[in-house]
Order: structure tokens, then C-alpha cells, then sequence
């Protein structure tokens, strides 16, 4: 019942199909809204007012140190997913939704057998959205039985705010855990294995935020990897190696983020025929089917990237086919954001990719040194980029850093659908003074 579940029953529902929902927990929503995306930007919204209260200091409106209730932001992030998950039961109610509590394993082509509180019980249907999404993956090189060995979902909890947090992996959800316990108070370290954070993101993006991060007092070190974390009475005491270690070697938490690992395996899909990976994901085709015709598969665990809006229009277009439209996946771009400050937004082809793939591009940037409104909010670290073909000028990729990146770049995977031209878009009369004119002006720059 993540994103991709709950919308394909949705969905389904409202084209007038008989339609069950299997979840294994009691609240709806997945690990999108119960443990991911929802409750992380709860807590970076929290983060975000700490640090533009410390700016606002530098312009004569001194508010003085944050004092942190962790019992009133836990209680305010609950609030926050148990308004949406409510939200979510309540409209599988107005649609006539069935839903059971349990988990469910493929009995048959046509069978489901699912383990509720009650007993197992048997669901036969005509066909099947497998819809069950991913976990964190969690390094035999780690001490899990202890709790001070946290993943993504743990630290969502927001047990207590340690003096000193070491966060392996940075990516995405790394370094959004890492700005909020750094705004909370712990001294956050940071390890990468590869050599830039954030692998994925052309390097220029990522730069604004890494020097943010080191003003702020997180410690950076990439090409590093930890050989091993021991768990002693005191701390949690890790071992590196690679170009640039960490100087300390005890922590009082480690938060293990290096990537989720699709669920496929679990649910003894070969009962019904559906062909699984080894590593877990299912195969399907532009309409979602998976090799057995009645058996479709959306969201994580049909394949990267593992984001929760590629999920939902997977799920639209599962259950319209399930209906009998003629329906297929022809998203061109997917976008991709990290909910970090800044926050970093891509879509379509980046510059990484063009070099790597020989496709030739010419980019249009403009700095937020150069926009009024940055400027008035203190934000000018940012900047907006596109990549357009040299020969039609149409634009190819886009690429934001800066305060509401992720907004932002709305209008870019748009432009990319419509198969926009750099005059299209500066063309467009954007309001003035705001961060979206920067948009038109990277085209502008781009057109000369």
C-alpha cells in the first residue's frame, strides 16, 4: 500500500474493478509516507527553520539557540504521517477497497495466501499488481543486533540526538539524515565509497551542498570505505581505509545508508509463475506485465530509480491495462531530488551521461548570485542549468542547486515532455523577482 500500491487500487477501483489491498502493516501509506519520504521532510522542514534562523542573525533578527523538544518534533512528524495515512484509508473506504492486514506469499497463478493475526487467509484473484516495494540493505560488516546501528528507518525514529553520528553512505537519504542531525546538534560525519557525494548527479550540483555542509561542520570524506564497525560499552568504534579517513573512530550512532534492495524475492512469486532475479527485482514489459499476463509489477522492485512518483504512474498505468485500455510507460524523464540545504534537483540527461555516452550538448547557466531573490533570502550559493541539443536546440536535461530546487524542476521535466526549444522557455514570461525567472534566464543565457 506504498505510493504504487495504493494508487494502482485506486486506480483500479475507479475504472469499477473488484479491488483488494494486501499491506502487512495496519497503516497504509508504505515506506514512502510511514518511514521515507513524508517523515524525513517533516524533519528537514525542522532543520531548515534552525538554519535560516542562524542566518537571520547576520540581518538584525537575532532569535538566539534553538531549543529542541524531541517529544514535540517526534509527536509533530507522527502528526504529519498519520493525517496522510488516514487520508489514504479513507479513500480506499470511499472507493470500496477491501483491505487485509497481512503478509501475503503467491500460492498459484491465481491464489494468494496471506498470513493476517487471525490465521492465513486465501485471496483468488483474476489478476495480480505485485506492488511490494523495498528495505534498506543492511552490510554483514555491522553490528545490527545493537540499536545504536541505525538504517534509514531508525533514524527516522528520532530516538535521542547523539553528539556523535556517523553516516556511511552519501547519498540521497545520507546526506538528508546527515542536515538534519547536524541542525539537531550532532556532529555528523559523513563516508562515501565512491568519489563524489551523491553519485548520480553531475559534480557541479553537488559542490554548493558539500561546502554548506563543511561550513556547517559536517566532515566530508569520500573514497572511503568502512572496513568494520565493534560495539563497545561507550561507542561504536568503526575502521576505514581509503584516500581520506575520518581522525576519530568512536561514535555513539552509525546510520548505514547505502541503498534499498528490492522485496521480489520474498514472495514466492515462482508459485505463480513470475520470474524473479537473483537480486530480487521482477522484469516487466511497457505495460507493466510481468512474464505471466495477469501478474503486473510497478515501483521499486521493478527496477531503479526507486522513487515514489515513478511508482505512482507505473501504478496508473498497471491497473488502467488490468481494465483492458490500451495504455504503456512512455515517460521520457523521471526527476530526481534530494531534499537536502539546498536541495538538489536533476531530470533528463545530465552532464556525466553526455560525456560518458558522446551526445552532444551545450549548456545554458545562470548563477543565483545574479537573481534578486536569492540575493534578498541569503541564497545565492545556487544556480540553474540547462543542457539543450546544439543542433535543435531543444532542451535535453536540467539541472538545479538552491533553496526549492525540487519545486523548481517541475517546469523543466515539462519542457523536455513538450519537446521545448531554449526561445520556448525564455520566451516565457516568468514573475519577477522569484527563483523560477531563473529558469528563463539559463535559457536566455543559453540563446545568447
Amino acid at each position: 500500500s506504498g505510493p504504487g500500491g495504493y494508487t494502482a487500487a485506486f486506480r483500479a477501483a475507479d475504472l469499477g474493478m473488484d479491488v483488494i489491498l494486501v499491506e502487512r502493516y495496519e497503516q497504509l501509506g508504505g515506506v514512502c509516507l510511514n518511514v521515507g519520504c513524508i517523515p524525513s521532510k517533516a524533519l528537514l522542514h525542522a532543520a531548515n527553520v534552525i538554519e535560516e534562523v542562524k542566518h537571520v542573525a547576520d540581518i538584525g533578527l537575532d532569535f538566539g539557540a534553538a531549543k529542541i523538544d524531541l517529544d514535540k518534533l517526534r509527536a509533530h512528524k507522527e502528526k504529519t504521517v498519520g493525517t496522510l495515512s488516514k487520508g489514504i484509508a479513507g479513500m480506499a473506504k470511499q472507493r470500496k477497497v477491501r483491505t487485509v492486514t497481512g503478509v501475503a506469499e503467491f500460492a498459484s497463478v491465481n491464489r494468494l495466501s496471506v498470513q493476517t493475526v487471525s490465521g492465513v487467509q486465501t485471496i483468488d484473484f483474476a489478476q495480480c499488481i505485485i506492488a511490494a516495494g523495498s528495505q534498506p540493505v543492511k552490510l554483514p560488516a555491522f553490528p545490527w543486533d545493537d540499536a545504536r546501528v541505525m538504517d534509514s528507518t531508525d533514524a527516522l525514529m528520532l530516538h535521542d540526538i547523539p553528539k556523535k553520528l556517523l553516516v556511511v553512505g552519501g547519498g540521497i537519504i545520507g546526506l538528508e539524515m546527515a542536515c538534519v542531525y547536524s541542525a539537531l546538534g550532532s556532529a555528523v560525519t559523513v563516508v562515501e565509497f565512491m568519489e563524489q557525494l551523491m553519485p548520480g548527479a553531475d559534480p557541479d550540483l553537488v559542490k554548493p551542498l558539500q561546502m554548506l555542509l563543511k561550513k556547517r561542520g559536517v566532515a566530508i570524506h569520500t573514497s572511503c570505505k568502512v572496513l568494520k564497525v565493534s560495539a563497545g560499552k561507550k561507542a561504536l568504534t568503526a575502521e576505514f581505509e581509503g584516500a581520506s579517513t575520518p581522525e576519530g573512530k568512536d561514535f555513539d550512532r552509525v546510520l548505514v545508508s547505502v541503498g534499498r534492495t528490492p522485496n521480489g524475492g520474498k514472495l514466492k512469486a515462482e508459485n505463480a509463475g513470475v520470474a524473479v532475479s537473483d537480486r530480487g527485482f521482477i522484469s516487466v514489459d511497457k505495460q507493466m506485465r510481468t512474464n505471466m499476463p495477469h501478474i503486473f509489477a510497478i515501483g521499486d522492485l521493478v527496477g531503479q530509480p526507486m522513487l515514489a512518483h515513478k511508482a505512482t504512474h507505473e501504478a496508473k498505468v498497471a491497473a488502467e491495462v488490468a481494465a483492458g485500455h490500451k495504455k504503456e510507460w512512455v515517460a521520457r524523464v523521471i526527476p530526481s531530488v534530494a531534499y537536502t540545504d539546498p536541495e538538489i534537483a536533476w531530470v533528463g540527461l545530465t552532464e556525466t551521461e553526455a560525456k560518458a555516452k558522446g551526445i552532444a550538448y551545450e549548456v545554458g547557466k545562470f548563477p543565483w548570485a545574479a537573481s534578486g531573490r536569492a540575493i534578498g533570502i541569503g541564497r545565492t550559493e545556487g544556480f540553474t542549468k540547462l543542457l539543450f541539443d546544439p543542433g535543435t536546440q531543444r532542451i535535453m536535461g536540467a539541472g538545479i542547486v538552491g533553496s526549492h530546487a525540487g519545486d523548481l524542476i517541475a517546469e523543466l521535466g515539462l519542457a523536455i515532455e513538450m519537446g521545448c526549444e531554449a526561445a520556448d522557455i525564455g520566451h516565457t514570461i516568468h514573475p519577477h523577482p522569484t527563483l523560477s525567472e531563473t529558469v528563463a534566464m539559463a535559457a536566455e543565457v543559453f540563446d545568447g
